[in-house]
């Protein structure tokens, strides 16, 4: 049992996530985190692995006490981040050296909780603290760090696993090494998107809206066909134009139709429509997720929100997407449909014939 393991191994999982913080440039290891902080990294974590099946209540009361402690502790966002990753990461090198047994469902629930401990640590640590501008970019960029080498610690094991050919690809093994690659690529989407906007260089240009969506259903149609759904695109005139950036459109598109497939119901449907006027073209996914908790609209827009119990992300994507169509004159909103779903829409200038040419 990896619980097991973990216990088992503590001293030397310890000794490891230190000899890790030691060497890093940035942000700078701190004695108390060498001393202090790795334990309390580590047992945070397999306090979220003993809460994995407990109630919603008694894992957010968790979280809050570790944010809490964190805090007390001096620690900055980018120290958490980093710590959890530190951690995790010395825990998987060393069961693929000793040839630990873990199996899909374990490791599923590791990559899940490690997301879950640090998502909510940080999100309660953040409520608990003023930050200015420059300080939450700083912390923006070690959090996409930590997805990053989250995700490509879990496609590494995934990989490692199937390179003995105990399990084939098409089994639960080759679908977490998938879920963790295409997580990757909408990262990276989101991330470069994001870099356009803050740098302020969006580009103001035609873009073809049925090329667009034909690059974007390619890939949308093999993520959905992965986890069992149906997806339906309208067919748009090849005449429809609109004045924006391709790949802030498209980063904020995919982040739509990952977070449908995401929180619909099991073989849910999920639509993906385009409408245009004289001047703006509409962009809307349809999910079946069930509709939004009262209230709850717009923060789902704030950073570090997420939609429900699943916490497999870190709950950027929907704050980096509105960021990005509102630089390029667009809005990004979201209507409630009760008991069945809700719709996502992304409104863009339409760009005519002949028009700025």
């Amino acid at each position: 049992m990896l619980h097991e393991f973990i216990r088992a191994n503590t001293p030397e999982i310890i000794a490891r996530t230190r000899a890790k913080l030691a060497t890093r440039i940035l942000p700078v290891p701190t004695e108390d985190e060498l001393k202090n902080g790795v334990p309390l990294f580590l047992e945070q974590l397999v306090d979220r692995l003993r809460l994995a099946t407990a109630d919603s209540v008694a894992i957010e009361a968790s979280a809050a006490r570790h944010g809490r402690e964190l805090q007390a502790m001096g620690f900055s966002v980018s120290q958490v981040v980093h710590g959890y990753g530190d951690v995790c990461q010395a825990i998987t090198q060393l069961a693929e050296e000793t040839n630990a047994t873990i199996t899909v469902s374990e490791f599923n629930n590791f990559n899940r909780c490690q997301d879950d401990a640090t998502a909510q640590a940080v999100a309660e640590y953040e409520r608990m603290r003023d930050q200015s501008m420059a300080h939450k970019a700083l912390e923006r960029q070690a959090v996409v760090a930590h997805e990053m080498s989250n995700r490509v610690a879990a496609a590494l094991l995934s990989y490692s696993i199937l390179q003995k050919g105990v399990v084939g690809i098409g089994g639960s093994t080759g679908a977490v090494l998938g879920r963790s690659l295409r997580a990757l690529q909408s990262l990276l989407s989101a991330s470069l998107a994001e870099v356009r906007v803050e740098s302020q260089r969006a580009l103001r240009i035609r873009v073809p809206v049925a090329a667009l969506l034909a690059e974007i259903e390619a890939e949308a149609k093999m993520a959905a066909e992965a986890v069992g759904y149906t997806l339906l695109v309208s067919r748009v005139e090849p005449a429809i134009d609109v004045r924006g950036d391709p790949q802030i459109v498209a980063a904020a598109l995919s982040n739509l139709l990952q977070n449908a497939f995401k929180f619909s119901h099991p073989a849910g449907e999920i639509s993906l429509r385009t409408t245009a006027t004289g001047d703006r073209v509409l962009f809307e996914v349809e999910d079946e997720c069930g509709g939004l908790p009262p209230g709850r609209i717009e923060e789902m827009f704030k950073p570090f929100e997420q939609r429900n119990d699943d916490r497999s992300g870190l709950g950027l994507g929907l704050t980096i997407s509105r960021r990005g169509i509102e630089a390029m004159g667009g809005q990004l909103t979201v209507r409630d449909l009760p008991g069945c779903g809700c719709v996502f829409s992304i409104e863009l200038p339409r760009m005519l014939p002949g028009e700025g040419e």
